[in-house]
């Protein structure tokens, strides 16, 4: 569900409530392609629209290691289209090789949305 922004007027889904503190632990993160097998969940995934435009811009996706650690995850795709895009992403993870519902890609707490 996507709210109004007080400050902004935007429209956002999933919204930081401290967004400096929570960067601040990706900063210095590890990068980690979406198939690595240290990749333990998806925690993260930023998606920027314009009114009228049909794609998402994917702006970040942060997710944390077995090990406990956060990471930078980099995906195959800088776009996802706002109509299907579950089905797109699967249709990339099933390219790869990449369990997306096992990796949270598909519980919708995982997507931030901004308008």
């Amino acid at each position: 569900m996507l709210v109004k922004d007080p400050n902004y007027g935007h429209l956002e889904s999933n919204g930081l409530t401290n967004g400096a503190q929570y960067h601040s632990a990706y900063n210095e993160a590890e990068t980690v392609d979406w198939r690595d097998k240290r990749l333990a969940k998806i925690t993260r995934l930023r998606l920027l629209g314009d009114y009228g435009f049909p794609m998402w811009d994917v702006s970040y996706c942060h997710g944390i290691l077995k090990d406990g650690s956060p990471a930078n995850v980099e995906l195959p795709f800088h776009q996802i289209p706002r109509r299907g895009f579950k089905r797109f992403i699967i249709a990339q993870a099933k390219r790869d090789k990449v369990y997306a519902k096992g990796l949270g890609l598909l519980d919708e707490i995982n997507y931030s949305k901004l308008l």
